[in-house]
């Protein structure tokens, strides 16, 4: 999985390899159609339901397939990650079923859910001040004394190609329908959702226009397509949207991502709490902020889906109660 002058850093081989590893242990989410949004938007929209996969989030595909590929001889030392939860998650599952040790490192502010959810797996969790301390020095840091392997949440080959395995099954399931998936769009952070799913989408797809959505003063993904090299958001207030608060597009993502991706859209906080009203009270599905900025762009027209297909990845489910609750109130 290294870029040459015709060979990218993630090819969609390598996510057809990435399917067969995680396979006999991930969901297969469906394709969700819902006439109530199809006639609200006046088009075809189909909902990727990732809140369904294992942890509740895509991120199980990533990490299921990045702890598989560390050879035997090297995975006594364990491994260790930094991550706001789903990550977290995805990371402490695959390593409980490969019989593999995991720390975690999490911020404080994390919801209470992730942390728990995070040790119910088994994992350590080691916190952090989201404001003050170096989440990379911190998790680098462990790995040395221990021996560790470090997972990085979005910008390792393995990590990209097991999150394209849901792209893989858009472009299937779509392709089952006879029908061509015009615009798909995704959530950011680091960006490793989205460039598996275009990475994968577009190899059977290549007419397909690729969207990533962010939350409002993270919308760094969308500033660096603009600018056309990686750039940071400028320093923001928090967003309910914890999932999504990466500075910068990852360096290996947003290679993939530069190449592939048409455009990025951005949403609000007030935007996004309304698009999980919605999927909770007429859809009847659970959906965090972070995983829910996709229909939120749907909802609040920052896409033009008049007459075309439209597929919406919903990326996680893993919301704090207390926040929930508010939000659906």
């Amino acid at each position: 999985m290294t870029e040459t002058a015709s060979t990218p850093l993630v090819a969609a081989a390598d996510i057809d390899a990435a399917a067969r590893v995680v396979a006999p242990f991930a969901v297969r989410t469906p394709l969700l159609t819902f006439p109530v949004l199809d006639e609200r938007i006046g088009t075809k929209v189909f909902l990727k339901p990732e809140m369904l996969q294992r942890t509740g989030s895509f991120k199980f595909r990533g990490a299921f397939n990045k702890l598989a590929s560390i050879p035997l001889a090297q995975r006594s030392g364990g491994v260790v990650a930094f991550s706001s939860g789903n990550h977290a998650q995805g990371v402490a599952a695959a390593a409980k079923i490969l019989n593999m040790h995991a720390t975690i490192v999490m911020p404080a502010d994390s919801p209470l859910t992730k942390r728990d959810r995070t040790k119910s797996y088994g994992a350590e969790v080691v916190l952090y001040d989201r404001d003050r301390d170096d989440r990379e020095a911190i998790s680098n840091d462990i790995a040395r004394r221990r021996g560790a392997t470090l997972v990085r949440p979005y910008d390792d080959p393995f990590v990209i190609a097991g999150q394209g395995t849901a792209g893989r099954e858009i472009a299937e399931d779509m392709a089952a329908l006879g029908l061509v998936p015009d615009i798909v769009v995704a959530p950011a952070s680091g960006g490793g959702l989205i460039a598996g799913v275009a990475t994968a989408v577009k190899a059977k797809f290549p007419q397909s226009q690729i969207v990533v959505a962010e939350p409002k003063g993270y919308d760094d993904h969308a500033l660096s397509l603009k600018a056309g090299h990686r750039e940071a958001h400028p320093v923001a207030a928090r967003t309910i949207c914890d999932a999504l608060m990466a500075m910068m597009p990852g360096e290996l993502t947003f290679a993939i991502n530069s190449k592939l991706l048409a455009n990025g859209v951005s949403v609000s906080d007030e935007e996004v709490g309304a698009a999980v009203a919605f999927a909770y009270r007429e859809l009847k599905l659970v959906v965090e902020p972070g995983g829910a900025v996709g229909l939120a762009a749907l909802l609040a027209a920052r896409i033009d889906a008049k007459g075309k297909n439209v597929v919406i990845v919903l990326s996680g489910g893993n919301v704090d109660a207390e926040l929930f609750a508010k939000l659906v109130a």
